[in-house]
């Protein structure tokens, strides 16, 4: 054929790559917009751990665990995007992500490739085609590329003496996107790879979140352990005046026996508090990435105080949260694969071609009059595959159908877990109250009875049973302060933890190269064995907080008169 016809094919051919056969794509509709239900209720704001947001205010940004002013959390939080495996996991899948990307755009451009030969070869005595005899090179039965001849042969064509060819084609294809199938396959990974970089930030702040609420569980512990440690002090005290009093006739035996299975039980309780203490050392050190003999952490005091988290609306969600962002973006990759499948029902049309030279003289291959070249396209039509692309398309339907209703059940569970730890907060700041006046009554009850055991008006059963009824008091109100601050870090992760959709190009980057990337999880600095675990309680923290610790002197009756 002419150059001079095809080319005007080819361009034509060319311009008919407008076609795309992908649905319009359009988020699918969810219903969040307006503002959370619980955030509407009535109440104290403040001390509900959030507030409503205004125009210009959002969640927290970057660092957000900063704002519970606790520099060892600060820490251990800066260590999880570097050392955390589950995160390196994440960010393994988004770069082969981008590679498959990197694949599918490959087809948007000519495949060019350099095919050198040598071929040994004779003509049968019949006339038949030649049969190589020796070769090398990446060509395939005959020496000679199709349509081509050789400038040097000096042979017949109808030779049988053996003959070598030398061939040095470049040769070129290129698929024409008449249909839109490749675009739709870019379109399909680059969806998918802005998917997996949102799974990476999900990955990144599901990590921050367990880290932090570990943590907190971690330091209620050891406010825990000091509240047993100072009831075991007034224990200790309570035991001390029975058996004092017993020892000058004013108490039973019975009173002794039971004041000791008290202070022994404490003992217990106290002792059995080190397990759960050290499965949440370990499992800060996981998430860190360390092993969990390497690492280790300090007694410290219980910090309760709320940071305020400005909640916007429903439909904030939806920019601020990586994984709904990341179904979305499943949506719209599936979306993409449905062009894809339609595509399959036209023709696929390739432009191929080469050009070079072939000689049968090595020295005169790159002669002029021995090029060689070739043009023109190819056109595929399947005409009965059984079915083939039916099921295709119609698995493709069903998989977007699929990441629709996967995406609406993101964005519902996402709602009802905010909705969740608004009105946790909400009823959880009233039970504190709540639980804080039934303490001191509590406290003072016990320093009641003691007063009434000591003039003999009660029996000590009742001393223990305040003091246990204190106890519980003071255990429940920690354990609702523990809920309080776990709510509140579940309400960061909830709304997203600053993150937001405007930010996919730097979230892609990051993941791309996340920070200390091929580094080996390093364990803090402080030694492992130095801190045992269960920590000792420091000695300020041993004294008892009510007047039940009293000398020998004191707890011995007066003088008869």
């Amino acid at each position: 054929m002419n150059p001079r016809h095809t080319a005007p094919i080819i361009a034509s051919l060319i311009l008919l790559g407008g076609c795309d056969f992908a649905p319009h794509y359009d988020k699918p509709k969810t219903g969040a917009s307006g503002a959370f239900k619980e955030a509407a209720h009535g109440g104290s704001p403040e001390s509900e751990g959030w507030r409503v947001a205004t125009p210009n205010d959002a969640v927290p940004r970057g660092r957000w665990w900063e704002a519970y002013g606790d520099p060892e959390l600060d820490a251990l939080e800066g260590r999880v995007a570097i050392s955390n495996q589950t995160v390196a996991q994440a960010e393994a899948n988004y770069r082969a992500a981008r590679a498959v990307l990197t694949e599918a755009r490959s087809s948007l451009l000519p495949a060019v490739g350099l095919d050198p030969s040598v071929i040994r070869s004779r003509t049968s005595a019949s006339g038949g085609s030649p049969v190589t005899t020796s070769g090398a090179g990446g060509s395939q039965g005959s020496g000679s590329a199709p349509g081509s001849s050789s400038g040097n042969s000096n042979s017949s064509s109808n030779s049988q003496n053996p003959k070598t060819t030398y061939t040095l084609p470049v040769e070129a294809s290129y698929e024409i996107d008449l249909w839109g199938s490749i675009r739709n396959t870019v379109a399909e990974q680059r969806f998918t790879a802005q998917a997996s970089a949102a799974q990476v930030e999900g990955a990144i702040l599901s990590t921050q979140s367990a880290l932090a609420q570990d943590y907190f569980s971690l330091r209620a512990a050891d406010e825990q352990r000091r509240i047993l440690g100072t009831t075991l002090a007034d224990y200790e005290a309570s035991y001390h005046l029975v058996n004092t009093l017993f020892k000058n006739g004013l108490a039973s035996e019975e009173d002794v026996a039971e004041a000791d299975t008290q202070l022994d039980g404490a003992e217990a309780q106290l002792t059995d508090l080190g397990v759960a203490r050290s499965q949440f050392e370990h499992a800060i050190a996981v998430l860190i990435g360390v092993p969990p003999s390497k690492f280790s952490i300090g007694f410290s005091k219980f910090n309760p105080a709320l940071p305020v988290v400005p909640v916007g609306l429903q439909s904030d969600l939806l920019e601020r949260r990586p994984d709904v962002a990341a179904a979305e973006r499943q949506v719209a990759a599936a979306n993409a694969a449905i062009g894809v499948a339609r595509a399959a029902y036209f023709p696929e049309l390739t432009i191929s071609g080469y050009a070079g030279f072939e000689s049968t003289s090595l020295s005169k291959l790159l002669d002029w009059p021995d090029r060689i070249w070739s043009i023109g396209p190819s056109v595929l039509q399947p005409l009965f595959d059984g079915g083939l692309r039916i099921g295709q398309n119609e698995q493709a339907r069903a998989e977007y159908d699929a990441t629709v209703a996967g995406y609406r059940q993101t964005v519902l569970a996402a709602l009802q877990s905010t909705e969740d730890n608004l009105s946790t907060l909400r009823i959880l700041s009233k039970e504190v109250v709540q639980l804080h006046k039934a303490s001191l009554a509590a406290e003072r009850s016990v320093k009641l009875s003691v007063t009434r055991y000591q003039n003999g008006i009660d029996s000590y059963v009742n001393v223990i049973t305040a003091q246990d009824t204190f106890l519980s008091n003071r255990l429940a109100e920690l354990q609702v302060q523990l809920r309080q601050v776990v709510a509140t870090v579940s309400l960061v992760t909830n709304l997203g933890g600053g993150w937001d959709t405007s930010q996919w190009s730097q979230t892609e980057k990051e993941a791309l190269h996340p920070a200390g990337q091929g580094q080996e999880p390093q364990a803090p600095a402080e030694d492992a064995h130095a801190v045992p675990n269960p920590p000792p309680l420091p000695d300020t923290l041993k004294r008892p907080e009510d007047l039940l610790k009293q000398n020998e002197e004191d707890m011995t009756p007066g003088p008869a008169h």
